[in-house]
């Protein structure tokens, strides 16, 4: 191995030996410990398995499946062999997950047994997978999980440098296709360590993983109460109930929010008379009356952030008290630039693009060269969103650029290209423009104005369902208006701007 390689399996075997017997993971459904020392055995175990399958540096090891003690080993048996993880997000469509599966092209495929009826529906059209396992030892009906732990008393790991790939993280759809987002083991390892200098993480924290393990800050994250020998407990699926009880029984001291999981966790924690005093860091985006009421219930500290999978997690951060508002300031290992249209910079309080460089930057997009060249034009990479800087140095996001319109309910990306295009399959529909507003529970909800074709008709809720058939459920439309007549352009399309401003503040509540 090069003198200067550093891997996340490197971070493995050095917490080995510098925390060895102390608690790295606490399974809560089993409520199994596993030490630091136990966990680099597994990892060693399942990596000499794994290369006695056959698999190689470079072949794509896919995953799909809830938070699992085993999806992390797999996080670490890969990087010990130089394989590549292909998280895949579960909430997606059938025809979503095929794509995103083909896309990356991975030899071996860890499937959750409750998601083993999807993938046996879309098997003859998945390419260049050679075995399928279970996620969950003794649970599913393909091959066992524990067939691949191998005897590691003569492991070798591969070769494998900060630089080399270490996972591929699909994105939203702009223009209809998932963008496969590579992020390498210096990627991911240097935002670990930036967030653990942010929130002055130590051997004390406790973490609880709500965020799913495909997403870049759950992964994050648990990355950064690891690499500091914090405890993290593994929580299958969010529960508000049960997270709220974990957080009190074990002293959970850190979260990643998107709303509304920390209202929920609020509400079950007053209900059931739960003390949450221990949760003292969350990260994350959040309205500021559920920021406010968390802060003042438990003295905590919640810090904003802006960032993307293709910043590997965070751009910006800060402290909500510092600047109510803003998304922080920029984090020590990123350069970021405000700009306009040409690319040239902006001053202080006009809004134009967020373009960012330096080692959080991705590595490209998989199979998507010019996109790729596209995005780091002028040797920046470009976000997409906007946003200005205040005298202070404060950033405020100010939106996304409309090509590039992007819609966050609860966390997720969506694009409002890729619900347009499901909505015009729709044979009553002839034209929609699709964009994001205010909503109390996801606090951006997605809504769809539409026109019909002239004697037909349609309920908002039968586009509804006609969407979720067709797309990941999160991506449907909750708020639906029907327009007579639409602003056109010249050309006859849609007027996107003129019906947004229209259309914004006149929302039905066709909610689901």
């Amino acid at each position: 191995m090069n003198v200067h390689h550093f891997n996340f399996y490197n971070l493995v075997c050095q917490n080995a030996t510098t925390f060895t017997n102390e608690i790295a993971w606490l399974i809560s459904e089993s409520n199994t410990d596993i030490s630091f020392a136990d966990f680099k055995n597994t990892t060693h175990c399942l990596a000499q398995g794994l290369q006695l399958q056959g698999i190689q540096k470079g072949d794509g090891i896919g995953i799909i499946g809830k938070n699992y003690f085993e999806f992390f080993v797999i996080y670490g048996a890969a990087a010990a062999i130089g394989a590549v993880v292909v998280p895949i997000n579960f909430r997606l469509s059938k025809n979503e997950i095929c794509d995103n599966i083909n896309d990356a092209s991975p030899k071996i495929l860890f499937v959750d047994n409750e998601f083993q009826h999807l993938i046996n529906d879309i098997k003859d059209r998945l390419k260049g997978i050679d075995y399928y396992y279970n996620l969950v030892p003794n649970e599913g009906n393909y091959s066992e999980f524990s067939n691949l732990i191998a005897d590691a008393q003569t492991f070798e790991p591969a070769s494998v440098s900060g630089n080399d790939p270490f996972l591929i993280i699909h994105t939203a759809a702009i223009d209809g296709k998932a963008r496969g987002a590579v992020l390498t083991h210096e990627n991911m390892l240097l935002s670990a360590l930036q967030l653990s200098q942010i929130m002055t993480l130590s051997q004390n924290d406790v973490h609880l993983n709500i965020l799913p393990f495909f997403h870049v800050g759950g992964l994050m994250i648990a990355i950064s109460a690891f690499m500091c020998g914090a405890r993290n407990i593994v929580m299958k699926k969010f529960d508000a109930k049960e997270a709220s009880a974990i957080i009190e029984k074990n002293g959970v001291s850190l979260l990643f929010d998107f709303s509304p999981i920390l209202s929920g966790i609020l509400d079950a924690a007053q209900n059931q008379e739960n003390n949450l005093k221990s949760l003292t860091k969350i990260i994350g985006l959040e309205t500021p009356e559920t920021i406010e009421r968390y802060q003042d219930t438990t003295n905590g500290c919640f810090y904003t952030i802006f960032g993307q999978t293709e910043t590997s997690g965070l751009v910006t951060s800060g402290k909500y008290n510092d600047c109510p508002g803003a998304a922080g300031k920029v984090v020590p290992l990123s350069e970021v630039c405000i700009v306009d249209d040409n690319d040239a910079p902006i001053q202080v309080g006009q809004t134009g693009e967020i373009l960012v460089r330096g080692p959080l930057v991705f590595r490209e997009y998989i199979n998507l060269p010019e996109e790729t060249t596209h995005t780091f034009r002028n040797e920046w990479h470009h976000t997409g969103d906007l946003g200005q800087f205040d005298e202070n140095g404060f950033l405020f996001y100010k939106g996304r650029k409309p090509e590039k319109e992007l819609i966050k309910p609860g966390g997720e990306n969506v694009y409002p290209a890729e619900v347009e295009k499901v909505i015009l399959l729709h044979p009553n529909i002839k034209h929609t423009v699709v964009f994001g507003v205010p909503d109390p529970k996801w606090k951006e909800g997605i809504k769809a104005v539409c026109e019909l074709h002239e004697g037909t008709s349609l309920t908002a809720q039968e586009l509804i369902d006609f969407v979720g058939q067709h797309i990941a459920r999160y991506k449907k439309p909750q708020y639906v208006e029907f327009a007579t007549d639409i602003p056109k352009l010249r050309n006859g399309s849609p007027d996107r701007m003129a019906i947004k401003k229209r259309f914004y503040n006149e929302r039905k509540q066709n909610f689901i």
